[in-house]
């Protein structure tokens, strides 16, 4: 079973890389998915989110206010690994069943803070990077989520530098374009070398 990392910046099209690595016949595994499934109403991280943090912080539906929690972090670095503390966890054994339960050939691991997680890097055969030029980075964001420079600017700095991003990379895919059809074939290209 080959693992394969697959990271990327926010607005880089890592979603869109690992999906169509999926497509191709891998099995994905979204970190990020995971974690807002246990912050979600019912989630498993929301007791001890209500606990840490109090009720301000979980919305009327009983799941993680996103927004409000997204700013206090930025505000106050403890309360994000105080979060980290929480939510990893739960994601690390949920993708630990998932690949138990895989019969896949070829494993991608969408995972947004690989670069930042030492850890991963040990457990994988390959790390694939989706950069793109940060400009490229506020300008896709700013169009799907409709976010201030502000807001931009903050989950930017949460997030790993590129150069660090490059720095653990074994491929890369550039995809500072906004062409679909030319991102799929650079993925086509690159997966198979994963023997899909």
């Amino acid at each position: 079973m080959r693992r394969i990392g697959l990271t990327g910046g926010i607005g880089s099209g890592k979603s869109t890389v690992g999906a169509r690595l999926q497509a191709l016949g891998a099995d994905l595994i979204d970190a990020d998915a995971i974690s807002r499934a246990s912050t979600a109403a019912g989630g498993a991280a929301i007791p001890a989110l209500l606990k840490s943090f109090g009720p301000a912080f979980i919305d009327g539906d009983g799941a993680l206010n996103r927004a409000r929690m997204r700013e206090h972090v930025f505000a106050d670095p403890s309360a994000r690994h105080t979060l980290e503390a929480i939510v990893h966890p739960i994601v690390a054994r949920d993708i630990a069943q998932r690949v138990a339960q895989s019969n896949k050939a070829c494993i991608v691991f969408d995972i947004p803070l690989l670069a930042e997680s030492p850890r991963w890097r040990v457990q994988l055969d390959c790390v694939v990077v989706v950069d793109c030029s940060e400009a490229t980075q506020r300008r896709r964001v700013r169009a799907r989520n409709g976010w201030d420079d502000a807001v931009i600017d903050g989950v930017l700095r949460s997030q790993s530098s590129r150069t660090l991003r490059l720095a653990v990379a074994d491929a890369v895919i550039f995809n500072d374009e906004d062409k679909l059809d030319r991102l799929h074939r650079l993925v086509d290209r690159l997966s198979t070398s994963f023997g899909l």
